[in-house]
C-alpha cells in the first residue's frame, strides 16, 4: 500500500476520518485560531468533492429545509449571524417558499452546506487542511501512531486521529428483514433519490413519526403524490412545529442539580405549568432544557441517563427538533385533507401480496390489530447509534482492538471528559478523539446544530492543548487513566 506522506517539515499530522460539518467544522476551528502551529498537518478525509456537507447538507431534495431559522445556524457562535448574512447575500429568486409562516427564512439544506463548503475553502486554498478525497476503511495502530487506509490504495500515518463519522443507518426493524432488498422497501431515504421507486398513486407506509418521517411526507407532496399515506411509531408522536417569535427560554434545572431522572420529569412537568401561567407555550421551557443539556446530563448518573433515553427520548426528540414552517404545512395539509393518517401502534407483521404488501399494526392501548395494505413501505427510525461499531468495518477494527466501546446509555461510543474514547480496559486513549452526535452519551444535547458546533470547537482545542503537550520531540498516543 502506497503512503500518503505528510508535509516534509511536520512533526504530527492530525487526521480527521469524516469530512461532513462535524469534521469541517473542527478541523477549520483547530486551524483558524492565533498560534496554531505551522508545522502541524491537518488532513480531512472524506470521500465526497466538498467538505463541510455530509449527509446532512448534501440533500438535492429542494423540500428539505433547515430545521430552524437561518439565524440560529452558524460555524460561528460569536458570529451568530453569519450564515443569515450569507443567505441574504446569494440570489433566492428560485426558492418562493424560502420565508416561513414566522417571517423568518429556512432555506433549503443544501445551501447551508453550500455555506459550510464557502466558510473552509480558505483554509483549503492555503495549505492550512488538505482533503483527502478517499473513503477511511481501516484505522490501526501503529505503536504510538496510526495508520489509515483509504479506498484508493493509499495510506496516512498520523500522530492524532479524530473521528467525526456520520450517523449510522436506521436499523430494520425484524420483521421487514425478509423484503430488504425490495425496491418499494426504503430502509434508508437518506441514500439519493431513495423515494424515486413510489409511485404517484402508491399507498405508502411510512415507519416512523420525526423529523425524518415528515421530510418523506413534504418531499412526496411536491412530487404531485396522491396515494394515501399512514404514519406511525410506538407512541404517536409527531414532530413540532416552533413557537412563537421572540420567546426566550424559561426554566432553570441546574440550581438544584439532579440525579434522578423521574425528579427532573417532575421539575419539567411543574415549569412547564409555570410558563402557561405566563403566557408561554412549551417551547420556552424545552429551549432552556436544550441550553442547559450538558450540565443536566453531566449531573445524572449512568443508570439514570439510561432512563431517560429509554423512556423520555421520543418526547424529548420531538418537542427537541421542530420542522420547518413550510414542512409543516406539508403534513398538516395532508393530514387535513385525509390523505394521511397518523397511528400510535408497532409493527406486527408483513407478507408480500402481489406488487404489495399486507401489514398488520398493533395498536398501543390493547385495541384490535389493524390490517391494511399498502404499496410502498418507508424507514425513518433514525440512526440506529446502539449499534454504530457494528456499523463500519473501521469502527469495529478500532473495538476489536480495545479502543473503543459502546455507550452504556446506548447513544454512541463511550468518550471521557475529553471526548477521548474509553477503551476496553478503563483507560482513555488520549491521541483518539470522537467529534460530533456519536459522543453525546457523554455529553448529552449534541444533536442540534449549535451544541455539534459547540462540541467541535471544544474538540479542537482539545486537540491543540495535546499538540503543545506533545512538543517537538515527543509521539503522542500514551493511555492515561480514563
Amino acid at each position: 500500500m502506497n503512503s500518503l506522506v505528510p508535509i516534509a517539515s511536520a512533526r504530527l499530522t492530525v487526521a480527521v476520518v469524516g469530512g461532513g460539518f462535524t469534521g469541517a467544522a473542527m478541523a477549520m476551528h483547530l486551524v483558524a485560531g492565533i498560534g496554531y502551529p505551522t508545522d502541524t498537518s491537518v488532513v480531512v478525509i472524506e470521500p465526497r468533492s466538498e467538505l463541510g456537507r455530509g449527509l446532512a447538507y448534501s440533500a438535492t431534495d429542494p423540500a428539505h429545509r433547515v430545521n430552524v431559522p437561518a439565524a440560529r445556524m452558524t460555524l460561528f457562535p460569536d458570529i451568530p449571524d453569519d450564515f443569515e448574512r450569507y443567505v441574504g447575500g446569494i440570489p433566492t429568486r428560485d426558492d418562493a417558499e424560502l420565508i416561513g409562516h414566522d417571517g423568518l427564512p429556512y432555506p433549503k439544506r443544501s445551501v447551508f452546506g453550500e455555506y459550510v463548503s464557502a466558510r473552509i475553502q480558505p483554509f483549503l486554498d492555503d495549505g492550512r487542511i488538505r482533503h483527502w478525497r478517499t473513503k477511511a476503511i481501516s484505522v490501526s495502530r501503529k505503536g504510538n501512531r496510526y495508520e489509515i487506509a483509504g479506498s484508493d490504495g493509499t495510506a496516512l500515518i498520523a500522530d492524532i486521529v479524530v473521528l467525526a463519522v456520520s450517523h449510522p443507518p436506521p436499523s430494520l426493524p425484524r420483521v421487514l428483514q425478509p423484503f430488504k432488498d425490495d425496491p418499494k422497501l426504503i430502509a434508508d431515504v437518506t441514500v439519493t433519490n431513495a423515494i424515486d421507486a413510489v409511485e404517484t398513486g402508491d399507498r405508502v407506509l411510512i415507519v416512523g413519526n420525526g423529523l425524518t418521517s415528515a421530510d418523506v411526507v413534504a418531499s412526496l407532496k411536491r412530487r404531485g403524490h396522491v396515494g394515501q399515506i399512514t404514519s406511525f411509531s410506538r407512541r404517536g408522536l409527531r414532530s413540532r412545529g416552533h413557537g412563537p417569535v421572540g420567546q426566550e427560554p424559561f426554566g432553570d434545572f441546574l440550581s438544584e442539580p439532579f440525579t434522578s431522572a423521574s425528579k427532573l420529569l417532575h421539575k419539567v412537568r411543574q415549569t412547564l405549568r409555570e410558563a402557561e401561567e405566563r403566557g408561554m407555550t412549551w417551547h420556552s421551557v424545552v429551549d432552556a432544557l436544550r441550553a442547559q443539556g450538558r450540565d443536566i446530563w453531566g449531573n445524572l448518573p449512568v443508570i439514570e441517563r439510561r432512563r431517560v433515553a429509554r423512556h423520555l427520548r421520543p418526547v424529548w426528540d420531538v418537542h427537541r427538533f421542530r420542522i420547518a414552517p413550510q414542512v409543516e404545512a406539508a403534513v398538516e395539509q395532508a393530514i387535513a385533507s385525509g390523505q394521511m393518517d397518523v397511528r400510535a401502534a408497532s409493527l406486527s407483521s408483513v407478507t408480500r401480496i402481489d406488487a404489495g404488501y399486507r401489514v398488520t399494526l398493533r395498536p398501543q392501548r390493547a385495541k384490535p390489530h389493524e390490517t391494511l395494505d399498502v404499496d410502498a413501505i418507508v424507514v425513518t427510525t433514525g440512526p440506529a447509534h446502539g449499534g454504530i461499531l457494528q456499523s463500519q468495518a473501521m469502527l469495529r477494527e478500532l473495538e476489536q482492538a480495545g479502543l473503543l466501546q459502546p455507550c452504556p446509555t446506548g447513544l454512541g461510543i463511550l468518550v471521557d471528559a475529553k471526548s477521548n474514547p474509553v477503551s476496553a480496559s478503563g483507560k482513555s486513549t488520549t491521541s483518539l478523539f470522537i467529534a460530533g452526535p456519536l459522543a453525546r452519551g457523554t455529553f448529552g444535547e449534541l444533536m442540534g446544530l449549535p451544541q455539534v458546533t459547540e462540541h467541535a470547537i471544544f474538540v479542537a482545542q482539545r486537540v491543540r492543548d495535546l499538540i503543545d503537550e506533545c512538543g517537538i520531540s515527543h509521539r503522542t498516543g500514551q493511555a492515561v487513566e480514563g
